[in-house]
């Protein structure tokens, strides 16, 4: 008989949780070291707080408009994210995490125009030079955020090593970034609550899941509400600001890095985001920014 455990941490800013079925707790246990270990390395090496990380490197070389090489892992990173960018038209961007300098989510004040504008030329991967491994930065004051990217490779790379360890039973759960290794014993799905953009801590819906990625891109995570209307920290590379008419996208697919940069990109799109995910063929749900729900992901009432 195998045995549910549950472990709960904290990494990457948010509450992360492992539930696993093992023959044992101390297998479990062992188990849950593989995968804290991981999501620890990867936070040091990618963390913009951190100044020895490979991503403060990589940004000390932007800065200067200077060249870099970078390992068989980053650059794996920076290939998922250029496509990424190629596929979204431009939306889904890791330069444009620059324009936290212009926006603080903890004031009650929107930034002024010349702000965003004065940082604008800094921003776009189309100004970087990928010769892999070499990555060069065509222009000086350039920065690379992997903070829309990072907790889902995480998750992913968990989902592999537990995988390689035998587990065909569990769920991790990242901050909000899930992958579901397979169905609880006796063949029951997981289930996993969406929240309501508009009321903190209620859920609108549950996603029944047996195996599978499934991350959601909100406008509620990190907001400022300014006469009644919310901005979000999901900002479109090309103007600066936030694009009304999603609230929320909730995307599952195979992979973690693939749920997350769909759900964001769809944000992005505003209400064109909806049919770009439908012609994708991806399952989804979605809010909008009025409180209409759709997609086809298959949902449940919350209990």
């Amino acid at each position: 008989m195998r045995h549910e455990s549950v472990y709960t941490f904290r990494a990457m800013g948010t509450r992360c949780s492992l539930h696993l079925f093992a023959a044992s707790e101390a297998e479990a246990g062992m188990l849950a070291a593989l995968a804290v270990a991981e999501v620890e390395r990867i936070e040091k090496k990618y963390s913009r707080y951190d100044e020895n990380s490979s991503l403060s490197l990589i940004n000390r070389k932007a800065a200067v408009g200077d060249s870099v090489r970078v390992d068989e892992e980053t650059a794996g990173l920076i290939d998922f994210a250029m496509a990424c960018f190629d596929k979204s038209g431009g939306l889904f961007d890791i330069s444009s995490g620059i324009l936290r300098r212009a926006w603080n989510f903890s004031s009650r004040r929107l930034p002024a125009d010349e702000s965003i504008t004065a940082l604008l030329p800094c921003v776009g991967l189309e100004k970087l030079i990928w010769r892999r491994p070499e990555l060069s930065f065509s222009i000086a004051g350039m920065e690379l955020d992997l903070g829309g990217i990072g907790k889902e490779y995480a998750v992913d790379r968990l989902a592999s090593i537990l995988a390689a360890e035998g587990v065909t039973q569990g769920m991790i759960d990242l901050g909000g970034d899930f992958f579901v290794l397979g169905p609880r014993p006796g063949g029951a799905p997981w289930k996993i609550g969406l929240r309501d953009p508009d009321i903190a801590g209620r859920l609108i819906d549950t996603v029944p899941i047996s195996e599978g990625a499934l991350a959601t891109s909100g406008d509620y995570e990190r907001c400022i509400t300014i006469d009644g209307r919310r901005y979000s920290h999901i900002l479109d590379p090309r103007t600066g600001w936030p694009v009304p008419g999603l609230s929320s996208v909730t995307v599952l697919a195979p992979h973690c890095m693939v749920a997350g940069a769909l759900s964001t990109t769809a944000i992005l799109k505003g209400s064109d985001g909806v049919n770009w995910l439908s012609d994708l063929g991806v399952s989804h749900r979605w809010v909008d920014d009025q409180g209409r729900q759709g997609g086809d992901l298959p949902c449940v009432p919350p209990n």
